[in-house]
């Protein structure tokens, strides 16, 4: 039985150092540069940073025959492009949200985010265990791409607004800045959605040409400086309750990948996908102290504004899936995994949670 046990042992170290070590796969295998677009700019140091993560973690896995530079958005596509430029092999990857391109097929939405869908932590096992992954490569090859989960913000903030929010009714007419289908359910709900990018937010809140704005939380939403000109916070952000980012790859350039290389790309990804979360959960809590101290206005959006918006989010997903079949496919299997994953996670997670945040420990 030892005996067993230590030769089972020996082998998965000896995996481990042919992988890890990297020198072994590397003497004999080529040189391949690849470019890498992503949709973030450098300031945003997280989420861009998991394009950094994966290039650093791919080349001391080859011994440095893998490279991959990455490349902000803007520098070679603009960010909401890159699964345009991924296709065509003008890059051969690319890190992006997949919400980004829910006008070529609102079905890319379940690679990124739905509103009021899963966590981050249901995110990632309805991708790796629970079919979404082979679901989404399917759609991901009628473009000639193949796709890996590349990062994840947890639930993000419900955003900036110039003025209170009080009920449902002030959501009438607010022009927001709001991509995707959260855009869509806040247009049912009244709202003005706007298509913005991050570099033009905040003029235009300063302007006054929108009213509000979401982005990710308050690491990054400190960064921009949004507080400066609409002082009230909003959460939670029900329309990213675990919003996942992707890492694309060009399908012709992916298969010319040795096995090695291979495996070093999708434990790189999967790194990745792990450590912008952590990151993100370490770093956001100080920042929200930050942005309180300079003045901003901390609020819980009203549950009659919840409420509706939950509503017309699943009555949009049922309309999208009546004349939609990539999206119906995916939609059965993402909706039955969901009320899966809520009746379990209801039970242990979310009564520890709630007696943990109403008994606070001093």
């Amino acid at each position: 039985m030892q005996k067993r046990s230590f030769l089972k042992s020996a082998a998965v170290v000896a995996l481990m150092g042919a992988l890890f070590g990297g020198s072994a796969l590397a003497a004999e295998g080529p040189t391949v540069r690849w470019r890498l677009a992503s949709s973030f700019p450098k300031s945003l140091d997280t989420i861009y940073g998991a394009g950094e993560t994966l290039a650093t973690r791919v080349s001391s896995l080859t011994g440095g025959k893998f490279q991959i530079r990455v490349f902000a958005g803007g520098e070679i596509v603009p960010g909401t492009q890159v699964l345009d430029a991924v296709q065509s092999g003008t890059v051969e990857a690319g890190h992006t949200f997949s919400s980004y391109y829910v006008g070529k097929n609102k079905a890319f939405a379940f690679d990124a985010v739905l509103p009021f869908g899963l966590t981050s932590r249901q995110q990632a096992a309805w991708m790796y265990y629970g079919g979404g992954l082979q679901l989404m490569r399917e759609l991901y090859g009628q473009y000639g791409v193949i796709n890996f989960p590349g990062g994840n913000t947890g639930t993000q903030m419900g955003g900036w607004f110039r003025n209170e929010i009080k009920s449902l009714a002030d959501l009438k007419g607010l022009k927001m800045r709001i991509p995707g289908m959260g855009g869509e359910v806040m247009a049912r709900l009244g709202a003005v959605p706007q298509t913005i990018a991050g570099g033009d937010i905040y003029p235009a809140l300063e302007k006054g040409t929108i009213d509000a704005t979401e982005w990710v939380g308050p690491y990054d939403d400190e960064k921009l400086g949004f507080y400066k000109v609409a002082k009230h916070y909003y959460y939670p952000g029900f329309w990213e309750p675990g919003p996942q980012l992707t890492f694309l790859i060009n399908k012709k350039e992916w298969d010319k990948l040795p096995a090695d290389y291979k495996a070093a790309f999708e434990t790189a990804a999967a790194e990745s996908n792990i450590l912008m979360q952590a990151e993100y959960d370490a770093k956001n809590p100080h920042a929200l102290v930050s942005l309180l101290q300079k003045g901003a206005k901390l609020h819980k959006f009203p549950q009659d504004v919840m409420k509706a918006a939950q509503v017309e989010a699943f009555k949009l997903y049922d309309e999208e899936a009546a004349k939609n079949p990539s999206f119906a496919k995916i939609y059965a299997s993402w909706k039955k995994f969901r009320a899966s994953e809520q009746a379990w996670f209801n039970l242990p997670e979310a009564s520890m949670e709630s007696f943990m945040y109403s008994n606070r420990v001093k």
